[in-house]
């Protein structure tokens, strides 16, 4: 059963992104030569944006898991209604993209934007899934 599969893979290697430029983020606030100006900047400009990066891209990530591991168990749901589930989880990870996008290359925020509507309809899709899933099982 491939429904899922990219979910549960991507979502572990952008994981891993993440995790790696959380290092980033701790040379830049410890060990950087700009490190006092970093820190002083803790809640505002681009410091603050690419925490909110770090933070996003972590929940992404283990939403993305959480997902393919759902829509594994839903094989009697419809196989287009999973597939649009899959592929909008993985399309809201445009939104930490996008922020890391704004913070260094100067991009729109409508990859944020597009990215977080991508990963609150998935949700809600693979939500309404689950529901009938569940509720077929019980059914007489």
């Amino acid at each position: 059963m491939k429904t899922g599969r990219y979910n549960v893979g991507v979502g572990l290697l952008v994981m891993a992104g993440f995790m790696f430029y959380g290092f980033v983020l701790v040379y830049l606030r410890d060990f950087s030569p700009g490190k006092d100006a970093w820190a002083a900047s803790y809640a505002v400009g681009k410091h603050f944006e690419a925490r909110l990066a770090h933070v996003h891209g972590a929940l992404f990530s283990v939403l993305n898991l959480a997902l393919g591991f759902v829509l594994a168990r839903l094989a009697q749901a419809s196989a287009t209604a999973r597939t649009w589930a899959g592929s909008l989880g993985l399309a809201g990870l445009l939104m930490p993209v996008g922020i890391l996008g704004e913070v260094y290359l100067g991009t729109s925020p409508v990859f944020v934007l597009l990215g977080a509507a991508a990963m609150t309809a998935a949700v809600v899709l693979s939500g309404v899934l689950s529901l009938r899933h569940w509720a077929a099982d019980v059914a007489p």
